[in-house]
């Protein structure tokens, strides 16, 4: 799951950095508004971490412009303003939730993948295509219920594929969801740990449409 954090203390960004990928997460971190709001309407998150004191642009004039532009994306606000009339500015903003600092790495996780849960209209805390199962919050997996080992990227890449089961993806949205800025992908990176996948979960599990990107089917109700 690819989240953008915005966050303008340097201790606290590279600790939520740090904290949130060993947690499962693939992290962008800017550090200003107009920053912010560029990288929410040129990539895709699953969601937003957002702080309030931010340079350039304030959080709750970011968050105004990000909801006036269209964008659904789920945005948590993290901030050390703790009033109630913060709160209430922050939520009736557009924020779908509102955490104040300090706040705990594994709590703040269990919030984001909350969002993103219902923002997909899944209230399982599972993913279940098939009889290929993940849990995004144990970062476990299972094929018709035994455990499958699998690297961190080959995770990434069959979490995105399954949050977004029924939909085409890309090479360069699978490209995000292993990658942050900065980095460089190799040009055969995707079809080699699809190509792993296949070889745990099926060779028909993940579709390949030429020329498009990469599918699973999604899961008859």
């Amino acid at each position: 799951m690819r989240i953008l954090l915005v966050e303008d203390d340097a201790l606290l960004g590279d600790g939520l950095q740090a904290g949130l990928t060993h947690l499962g997460f693939q992290l962008d971190w800017v550090r200003d508004g107009i920053e912010a709001l560029n990288a929410v309407f040129s990539q895709d998150y699953a969601a937003v971490v957002l702080d309030l004191g931010l340079p350039r642009m304030d959080g709750l004039s970011l968050l105004g412009r990000i909801r006036g532009g269209g964008s659904l994306v789920p945005v948590i606000i993290l901030t050390a303003h703790d009033t109630k009339q913060d709160k209430l500015a922050g939520l009736d903003g557009g924020a779908d939730d509102y955490v104040v600092k300090p706040v705990d790495l594994d709590e703040l996780a269990a919030r984001l993948r909350a969002l993103i849960r219902r923002a997909g209209g899944r209230a399982a805390p599972q993913l279940v295509c098939g009889q290929v199962a993940l849990d995004p919050a144990a970062r476990r997996v299972w094929l018709r219920g035994e455990p499958v080992e699998v690297s961190a990227r080959e995770l990434a890449i069959l979490e995105a594929l399954m949050e977004n089961a029924g939909r085409v993806m890309s090479r360069a949205q699978l490209e995000g969801a292993i990658y942050g800025w900065g980095e460089g992908a190799e040009s055969n990176t995707v079809e080699v740990y699809v190509h792993y996948l296949r070889k745990k979960f099926g060779a028909d599990f993940i579709r390949t449409l030429r020329g498009v990107g990469y599918m699973i089917e999604k899961p008859e109700r």
